[in-house]
């Protein structure tokens, strides 16, 4: 029986070690879809590969996702639906999408070998519909269709920076697909021989000093005792991000701990990010994450206009919805409202309804408590060119424009409220973590790879550096995992 470790950062030396208790070529941490198909892929090279899972089964926060994965460039979906697409393309919006600062070499490989990678999902049991499911803002299909907007390619700016294509790829699945996709992926790992060992949390990292460092193997917590697992080849770290991690929430993105939903499983509780660290490991953007706005279908809520705590009109409301809850929470300070008139009012599909009412815009404005006049000034200036079919602030599609002019007029109150809590049913979910090459290597703060230790997914700061689209988690879990699981397996 050994003693529960607290203290994640506190490398074991290889020294301490008489007998290891399992051991294998690469040993993956985690087995969402950045470590499932790290197994995948590892083992396909070869390498006798060992899962090691925190819960009892895989599918961590992956399984609770609605399965869009972001892939482009021409696949085979794409065109049979008619949209012409290329990496170029697609590297043009991710770029543009994704930051600031995104990572150019990431983004580059991810795109040029998308289509690759829409092959090598479906070779290993992920199936894909040949169908266009036309909804906005970035939510999946609730059909088994598979493909749609997911990112506001089709919205301002945009539509001005590459040329507008669909590339959220849902499986074929009806309604959200996460469990779907993981399982298809687990059953693969399953095929290619891949060793789970379940309801064992890793603890700690083992590195050898002797070889600069090199991370050797890991601690399991398994059956109320310590186990040690040896990697001959590597440590591949998926164990998803740190969002239920209060403390290093508060440290790193204070503001989005208020949010109502975080999107999460206990895994992630940032564990491997900070055994990573203590290996020597650099953690990049851990300011970052993503922010899902509550307000989706229907569809003409669109029309309605989004204004901050003074009244003003703050973006185009047709873009994606991640966009918008990451400008109501990082830039107008938690305060956001949604503007409209009776002609297209309607309870969202996640049960909000409007908080004020009134027969005019003056009492509306009132009500809400905003400066006097600052309302009323909004509207006039929307109306008076949404008439004319135009929105210079910011470019609305015309097919929304309707000038707000039908009483009563309703708000929806999407403030959050630190003081008790209330997150207004935003969702939110970290995005920083480890620095990795596109290959997986974990970078040092001093840009030299930590030798043995490799990662994917939410674990590391991936392609979205601030920005975001749906499906870019899955699509960069399930690609970076890939490569991560066959540089682990290549080394000698």
């Amino acid at each position: 029986m050994g003693k529960e470790r607290i203290n994640p950062t506190e490398v074991r030396s290889v020294t301490e070690v008489g007998t290891w208790d399992l051991e294998a070529d690469v040993v993956v941490v985690g087995c969402g879809c950045a470590g499932a198909c790290a197994a995948i892929a590892a083992a396909e090279a070869g390498a006798e590969v060992l899962v090691a899972e925190r819960a009892s089964g895989g599918g961590g926060t992956s399984a609770n996702s609605g399965g869009q994965i972001y892939m482009g460039g021409g696949t085979p979906v794409q065109t049979a639906c008619g949209f012409e697409d290329t990496p170029d393309e697609m590297y043009k919006f991710l770029m543009a999408a994704l930051g600031p600062e995104p990572d150019a070499a990431k983004t580059r490989v991810y795109c040029d070998e998308s289509v690759a990678h829409f092959h090598w999902l479906e070779a290993h049991g992920v199936p894909f519909k040949r169908s266009f499911y036309p909804v906005r803002g970035g939510t999946e299909s609730p059909t088994d269709d598979c493909l749609a907007f997911s990112g506001g390619e089709n919205a301002y700016p945009f539509d001005r920076i590459a040329k507008p294509a669909p590339r959220g790829h849902k499986p074929q699945f009806t309604g959200s697909a996460g469990g779907f996709l993981m399982q298809r992926l687990i059953a693969a790992s399953e095929r290619a021989g891949v060793r789970f060992e379940c309801d064992a949390r890793c603890d700690t990292l083992v590195v050898d000093a002797r070889e600069h460092g090199r991370v050797v193997g890991a601690v399991l917590w398994q059956d109320k005792r310590e186990r040690l697992v040896r990697a001959r080849r590597g440590v591949v770290l998926a164990a998803g991000g740190f969002m239920m991690n209060e403390e290093m929430v508060k440290r790193y993105v204070p503001v989005i701990w208020a949010c109502e939903y975080k999107l999460g499983t206990d895994g992630d509780d940032g564990r491997a990010i900070r055994m990573a660290m203590g290996a020597g490991a650099d953690i990049v953007r851990m300011d970052a994450a993503e922010i899902g706005y509550p307000v989706g279908p229907p569809d003409k809520l669109l029309c309605g206009i989004l204004v901050n705590g003074y009244g003003q009109r703050v973006i185009n409301e047709d873009t994606y919805l991640g966009r918008i809850g990451q400008e109501g929470i990082f830039r107008q300070n938690g305060e956001l409202f949604l503007i409209v008139d009776t002609s297209f009012y309607e309870p969202t599909v996640y049960g909000l309804h409007a908080a004020f009412v009134e027969e005019t815009v003056a009492e509306l404005e009132q009500s809400i408590g905003f400066p006097t006049g600052a309302l009323q000034s909004t509207v006039e200036y929307y109306n008076r060119f949404a008439a004319q079919g135009t929105d210079p602030l910011f470019h609305k599609s015309p097919e929304l424009l309707r000038p707000l002019d039908t009483p009563p007029y309703a708000a929806f109150d999407l403030r959050v409220s630190r003081q008790d809590g209330i997150g207004k049913s935003y969702c939110a979910f970290t995005l920083g973590g480890l620095h990795t090459l596109p290959t997986g290597e974990v970078l040092s703060p001093d840009g030299r790879m930590v030798p043995g230790l490799y990662a994917a997914g939410r674990t590391t700061s991936g392609l979205a550096k601030g920005g975001y689209c749906s499906g870019i988690s899955l699509g960069d879990g399930t690609f970076f995992g890939v490569r991560a699981g066959r540089s682990a397996a290549q080394r000698k």
